[in-house]
């Protein structure tokens, strides 16, 4: 947390500057479209990576899927990665946050900004109606990220259990699935240490709705799951041969 601390006292003008700005934006869709917004996104997190001296490594982002809604599902590790996977991302997308970390100075304005999500984690009637609303803008041509996981504390790069009931919106929406995994992204802002640090995103093969159709959420998570933990392994073998 000392890079995240570090960051907002040296940085409190320009974050102030950015909570102003994206509340505005926010506030007046009318103006702003989902590029304008992105576009704003893009530049906060380019500061944020340029200040904390943190650098993310992209693969895979030809893989992504050209046209269309999709849903890109990662494993989770820190506060660090929605940012990191959207400033990986070549195109607008919104993402799908729990909601009292949503709630908080920051959080709330990127969530309003990008037009996101905020998951009641003790309420399902509210949870089947923000899978419906996702599903829905999914069809529409939205791209989301969902991570889940649900929560990242001490995860680091080991995956944990995924829920199934995530896997709803793109069973629904019947649109593409992207696998994504992420590496190092819990460093950025856990610890004690304010030395360069390098994170990963790796954007795997889209999974097409046919490829799915007929399973249930439990086999699809599965599948998904299966193809992160696969590439994460690969790169655990990478560093220790390195």
């Amino acid at each position: 947390m000392v890079r995240f601390y570090f960051l907002m006292l040296t940085s409190l003008p320009i974050v102030a500057f950015y909570i102003i700005k994206m509340s505005y934006y926010a506030k007046h869709p009318e103006k702003y479209d989902d590029e304008a917004c992105f576009n704003l996104v893009i530049k906060l997190i380019n500061m944020i990576k340029r200040k904390g001296r943190i650098t993310t490594k992209v693969y895979g982002a030809e893989e992504l899927p050209k046209s269309g809604g999709y849903v890109m599902y990662s494993n989770h590790q820190g506060r660090y990665d929605a940012l990191g996977i959207m400033g990986a991302h070549p195109t607008p997308c919104a993402v799908l946050m729990d909601y009292k970390r949503a709630r908080m100075p920051i959080s709330n304005e990127f969530i309003n900004l990008v037009r996101g999500k905020r998951l009641k984690k003790t309420d399902p009637r509210q949870q089947v109606r923000v899978m419906q609303e996702i599903a829905a803008e999914l069809k529409e041509g939205r791209k989301y990220m969902l991570f889940p996981e649900g929560g990242y504390d001490k995860n680091h790069n080991r995956l944990q259990e995924f829920h199934a009931g995530s896997f709803k919106c793109a069973q629904k929406a019947k649109c593409p699935i992207v696998p994504v995994a992420i590496w190092d992204s819990y460093k950025p802002f856990e610890g004690k240490s304010l030395k360069k640090v390098t994170t990963q995103v790796h954007f795997l093969e889209a999974i097409p709705y046919d490829a799915y159709a007929g399973k249930s959420t439990a086999q699809i998570r599965d599948i998904v799951r299966d193809r992160i933990n696969e590439r994460m392994s690969e790169i655990g073998k990478d560093k220790k041969c390195g």
